[in-house]
């Protein structure tokens, strides 16, 4: 069957450049290997088999997931080793428990002593242990137990002394690489999260319990400092895409963004010196708020262009200077978005269409849901 070009395609759609994925993916298994610390990637940007093949390099083991629906998917696929890196939902414990029964192994978090209480009212079947990941709040300032607070070793040995429940790990996000600018920036982030950490372990080390330790997010690990070796994994996700905000943070080059979206012009509308696109937020998403220079998205090879606003499924794309010349985008001509976030992007469509080198491969599968 012939390849047909990505011009082809339906609008809006979301296209994969897979050699860009497998590039992104190789250059992470590399860093990995040279710090000597375990890779444990994360599926939450992707969500599909064929990304966590890549990203596994084929292993289909040692995952991270961030909701029950991916759990599922995986496991019901052959993958194992599946960490569930969301602070344990109380109304999913019995979920939990099953995939828990199921696999090898299957991990949990928790940041809450009420949540190792419904642990202990449903022990497992057949001398199975619940495998617990203690979450820590290094500085990102969302979920995990302070990691300068009492509460956070007593937890640990909470954990430890709980019948039926192993303590894992420690793991830590490193969320506030998020407002870095550069490779400097990164690197400090990713360092003050990494000593905090290890700081953290000597204290579970002085106390009698040893585990395992786990930081990450793209920028931390895109550009890994030294230390980080010390750690026994990191577990990023989005470098499989990457996407306009990693490149702005300076986690990579926009030539390394492996997700865009292709829309076509359906109006010209003069009077407001715009074209009408038919891509709006269902797909793409309106995070970033529209904040960068661009607007809501970088437009391939069109840096005078700016994508001032979008409804349900229209937006607005005007220059960012000047008249436009509506010759040069007639109707049906086609656009190519560069996203913002391409966690967000991707969730909003049912089908990734890859293609190598511009010529469609394919289609990849997202699972969805929680």
């Amino acid at each position: 069957m012939k390849e047909k070009p990505l011009s082809s395609l339906c609008t809006p759609a979301l296209v994969v450049d897979v050699d860009k994925v497998k590039r992104n993916a190789l250059r992470m298994i590399e860093r990995c290997q040279n710090l000597g610390v375990q890779l444990r990637p994360h599926m939450k940007t992707h969500k599909t088999l064929e990304c966590a093949d890549i990203m596994t390099g084929g292993s289909r083991r040692c995952i991270v997931v961030s909701t029950l629906a991916e759990a599922c998917f995986y496991a019901d696929h052959g993958f194992d080793d599946i960490l569930y890196a969301y602070s344990l939902p109380l109304d999913k414990v019995e979920r939990c428990a099953d995939l828990s029964e199921r696999l090898d192994l299957f991990q949990i978090l928790l940041d809450h002593p009420h949540a190792l209480d419904e642990l202990k009212k449903r022990p497992l079947r057949d001398g199975r242990m619940w495998h617990v990941w203690l979450k820590l709040d290094c500085g990102n300032g969302r979920a995990g137990v302070l990691h300068s607070q009492p509460e956070a070793i007593s937890l640990a040995q909470a954990i430890v002394g709980t019948k039926g429940v192993e303590l894992t790990g420690v793991y830590a996000h490193c969320g506030n690489s998020y407002n870095c600018r550069g490779v400097e920036q990164i690197q400090a982030v990713a360092q003050e999260t990494t000593d905090l950490t290890l700081q953290f372990m000597e204290k579970l080390k002085a106390s009698g319990i040893t585990c395992k330790s786990s930081i990450g997010s793209t920028p931390s690990c895109s550009h890994p400092v030294k230390d980080m070796g010390k750690l026994s994994e990191v577990h990023p996700g989005n470098y499989g895409f990457y996407d306009v905000q990693q490149s702005v943070i300076g986690s990579c080059t926009l030539e390394e963004v492996a997700v865009k979206v292709l829309t076509r012009v359906i109006g010209h509308c003069p009077h407001r010196n715009q074209l009408l696109i038919d891509c709006g937020w269902c797909g793409l998403s309106l995070d970033g708020a529209g904040k960068l220079p661009t607007g809501y998205a970088v437009i391939e090879g069109h840096p005078d262009l700016k994508l001032l606003s979008m409804t349900q499924e229209h937006g607005q794309v005007e220059p960012i200077s000047g008249p436009l010349d509506y010759s040069k985008f007639p109707l049906g001509s086609l656009l190519t978005l560069i996203p913002y976030h391409s966690c967000a992007t991707a969730v909003m469509h049912p089908v990734y269409h890859v293609h190598s080198e511009g010529r469609l491969l394919g289609k990849w599968i997202p699972t969805r849901g929680w």
